[in-house]
This record gives structure tokens, C-alpha cells and sequence, in this order.
């Protein structure tokens, strides 16, 4: 039976539409935008109403670290996280040590559950965390993997499972003992990212690949492993140039910076999605632009690490696809990764709305479109947008929440987009299924709850001595 949601507005083809409604076939895919539900809708279509809310295409998170959820607040000092990346990676490395597989499950499932309850319907998991914490191969080696895809489809979200591939510490550096949980060979890789596609590739769970980093994988090792996800069309995403200390080091060891190193590989295609990108020079946008490659801005990281301010206005002008995801979940909350690669550049250059008109299109259409639209793209989802075929994975926001009162019309979206708080979103639907009503998720209580209790045992564990690399 086809079901009718009826909100008060819905936000498609680039505006909203007062009165309009969404009809959803029997597959969970969006039959069509209903102009007059009324006149339009099949007799037998069952109504779900939504009085005083708006209804969005879902938000895509195309990166995220789900573990490093239990990172949040504990790192931020000198004396817990230090005053660079390579020293907060201390406090990153102690969290992963402490994890079995059940509790990995029960973490990603308290990270899951947050994105959900922000209106995020598909999430890009960069995993690597495969093995033992003594550095042991698990039997099956995609025990904490499956665990990750399990915790996504408990919450009721969508999950590309970016498996990564981790080998050394830095440009030729030994592995660090933090990392033993990380480290595969080539051939391990490859055998079990095969495995695990050949367990997950349906629409609610799939595979790609995540060569981690140049400086955490010679580029020996990352040319299989893209060869392996393009000859199957698979997603391929990588950390490139997100601090000046990788590209530097990158260019001692190769001659040239990360873009231009996996360029002259034949590594850039569409499927590619750069992660970060903060350090990039004009010549290599040109080359991502050339490729038709994606970037993953991770704005609420990159500022609690220092990372940089991403060129957001460059690689548009360039015509290259931005999405945004949560990475170290400092903060989960789409819409200020979507606000602050705008904001970042007005602080930078002293001036307003940077980003808005390139092209010819509006600076808060711009930023939705990157975190719903163009995060589908980089994870090769059916979604991010509310169009006929593609999957029924959308939110809604109630119109009444303090944040949006009193905005309609043309400024509805630019109040979405730089003023809502995650708060004011009230049903989250994935596949035609509502997974929140009016703010609340079924699991929430128990999910809390567990994860607390995983929270609070790992930091009694003692931590080791924190030092700058």
C-alpha cells in the first residue's frame, strides 16, 4: 500500500512547496511529489500526516569515525589532548584499545543514533578498527566491521562501510603500538574487503574502500586496493592533505604532494573522495576537478584539531562536489559543518557570504545540496533528494521549534540552514519507515544507557603518556 506524507511544506527542486505531499510506494522509494495530495493521491494510499513540520531529503554523513565518539570532551586541554593532531591521537589510540566487538556495537550504535536524531539517514563509516586489541586476527577478520554495520542497521540508518587500510605510522615510520589494531597487509586487505562485499551490497548496507592516507599507506599498497574498488565501481575514499606536516613529508618521500602523488597513479576518478583537503594547492583542485572527484570537508573537526580552513570557494568555483561528515564526532550536528565552511572564510577574509552565487545558485541551497545531495554521490546512495525513484530517506523539522519561528517562504531554508538547532528536527524516515517520530527513537533509553556504561569504564582505564610526535 503506498503511504501519503502530508507536511505542511516540503523542500524539493530547489524550494519549498506549501501544501504539497510525498507519496512513497511499497518498495520504500519515492513514487512522486504530490502538487495537490488531494486531487493526486491513489484511493487506498494510507496518510500520514505531519501538521506544522517541513519535510527535507536526509542529510548524508560521508565520513565518520564512529569509536571516536568516546573521544568527545576528554581531549580538550593541553594536559588530555596536547596542542596538535599527532598529540591527540593519544587519546584516540586509548579508545580504540578498549573496545571489544560487542562494545564497538554499542558505541557506534550511540553514535548512530545521534546522527539519526539530526536528521542523518546515511552515514560512511571509515573503518579501521579490525583487529584484536593485542594486534591478533580475529578469526573472521571483519568481526568489528560486521559490528559496525549491525549498530547502522539496529538504529535504522543506512551505512557505507569504508573499510581502511592502515600499515605504518607516517612517511616511512614503523607502526606506532597504538595502531595494532589497524594494521593489515596488502593481501589481508584485499581478502577480506572481498568478504565482506560479498556479504554487504544491498541498499541498507554496502561496501567501499579507504586506503587511509599516504602517510599511513605507501602508495604501493594504496594502487591495489583503488584498482580493486574501481574495477567494481565501488566508492574509494582517502585522508589527503590535512595537515602541512603530510604534505611535507609527502613530498620529501615521493617528490610531489598527496593529489598529484595519487594522480600520477591513475587514482582519481569519480568515485574518489578526498577527505579534509584543507592544504591543497591551485594545481591539485584542477586535478580533482579534472577527475570529477568529490571533497568530504569535516569543518567541526578540523577546527577542535587545528587543522586548517578548507579553500571552499576555490574548489567551487572549480565545479567540485563538497559533502561534510562528523569524523571524530566533536560534534554531530549537520547543518554547522554545512554553515561553517562559509563561516570560516568570513572570519579568514573579514567578509559576508563568500560562497553565495557561484554559479548562480544561492549560498544556503549551495550548503543544503552539499550535505544531502552531494554526500549521496561520494557513497553512491539512491538518496539526497526528492526525486521519483530515489530512496524515501528524509527528515522533517518542526516549524514552531524556537530556532525556525517566524521563518516561511524563501527564508525558510536559509533559517535551516544557518539558524536551526538539531533539536528542531521531529521524524527522521528512512526507506518509507519512520525510524523517529516527534523526536523520539525506540532504542534510545536502552542504546544511552549501554553506552554510558562503556564510557565510563574506559576512562578509569589508565591512559598512556601523552607526547608530540
Amino acid at each position: 500500500m503506498p503511504v501519503l506524507y502530508q507536511p505542511d511544506t516540503l523542500f524539493a527542486e530547489g524550494r519549498f512547496h506549501d501544501g504539497a505531499g510525498l507519496l512513497v510506494g511499497d518498495d520504500g522509494t519515492i513514487d512522486r511529489v504530490l502538487s495537490d495530495p488531494k486531487r493526486q493521491a491513489p484511493a487506498g494510499a494510507r496518510l500520514v500526516a505531519l501538521p506544522g513540520k517541513a519535510l527535507l531529503p536526509g542529510f548524508h554523513n560521508v565520513h565518520s569515525h564512529a569509536f571516536q565518539r568516546l573521544i568527545r570532551g576528554r581531549t580538550e586541554s593541553v594536559h588530555t589532548g596536547g596542542r596538535s593532531f599527532w598529540s591527540w591521537r593519544g587519546a584516540m589510540y586509548h579508545a580504540a584499545a578498549h573496545l571489544s566487538p560487542e562494545e564497538m556495537y554499542a558505541v557506534a550504535r550511540a553514535c548512530f543514533l545521534e546522527m539519526a536524531l539530526a536528521g542523518t539517514t546515511t552515514v560512511g563509516e571509515f573503518h579501521y578498527v579490525h583487529r584484536t586489541p593485542h594486534g591478533a586476527a580475529y578469526d573472521d577478520p571483519n568481526t568489528m566491521a560486521c559490528q559496525v554495520i549491525a549498530a547502522a542497521q539496529s538504529v535504522g540508518i543506512r551505512i557505507c562501510l569504508l573499510r581502511s587500510a592502515y600499515q605504518r605510522a607516517g612517511f616511512e615510520k614503523a607502526p606506532d603500538p597504538g595502531q595494532r589494531r589497524f594494521l593489515e597487509s596488502t593481501s589481508e586487505f584485499l581478502s577480506a574487503v572481498e568478504e565482506l562485499h560479498s556479504r554487504f551490497h544491498t541498499a541498507q548496507a554496502w561496501v567501499g574502500v579507504a586506503p587511509h592516507s599516504v602517510r599511513a599507506l605507501p602508495i604501493a599498497a594504496v594502487e591495489p586496493i583503488a584498482h580493486w574498488a574501481h574495477e567494481r565501481g565501488l566508492p574509494c575514499h582517502m585522508h589527503v592533505s590535512e595537515q602541512v606536516a603530510e604534505v611535507e613529508e609527502c613530498i620529501r618521500e615521493y617528490g610531489v604532494p598527496p593529489v598529484r602523488l595519487l594522480a600520477d597513479a591513475g587514482l582519481l576518478d569519480r568515485r574518489f573522495t578526498a577527505i579534509h583537503a584543507t592544504h591543497l594547492s591551485s594545481p591539485e583542485m584542477d586535478l580533482l576537478a579534472e577527475a570529477g572527484a568529490t571533497v568530504c570537508a569535516c569543518p567541526t573537526t578540523e577546527r577542535n584539531l587545528g587543522d586548517g580552513i578548507l579553500s571552499a570557494r576555490e574548489l567551487m568555483e572549480r565545479g567540485i562536489p563538497i559533502a561534510f561528515g562528523s569524523d571524530s564526532q566533536a560534534q554531530i550536528e549537520p547543518l554547522e559543518d554545512a554553515r561553517e565552511i562559509e563561516y570560516h572564510l568570513r572570519l579568514r577574509e573579514q567578509r559576508r557570504s563568500l560562497l553565495d552565487g557561484i554559479d548562480g545558485q544561492p549560498l544556503a541551497a549551495r550548503l543544503f545540496d552539499s550535505a544531502t545531495l552531494n554526500g549521496a554521490r561520494a557513497l553512491h546512495a539512491n538518496a539526497g533528494t526528492l526525486e521519483r525513484g530515489r530512496h524515501a530517506d528524509f527528515f522533517t523539522v518542526a516549524l514552531d521549534d524556537i530556532s525556525l519561528a517566524g521563518s516561511h517562504g524563501d527564508d525558510l531554508l536559509p533559517a535551516i540552514v544557518f539558524g536551526m538547532r538539531a533539536a528542531a528536527v521531529a521524524d527522521v524516515c528512512v526507506g518509507g519507515e519512520m525510524i523517529v517520530r516527534d523526536r523520539r527513537h525506540p532504542q534510545r533509553e536502552e542504546i544511552v544507557t549501554e553506552y554510558q556504561e562503556i564510557a565510563r569504564r574506559v576512562w578509569t582505564e589508565p591512559q598512556p603518556a601523552m607526547r608530540e610526535l
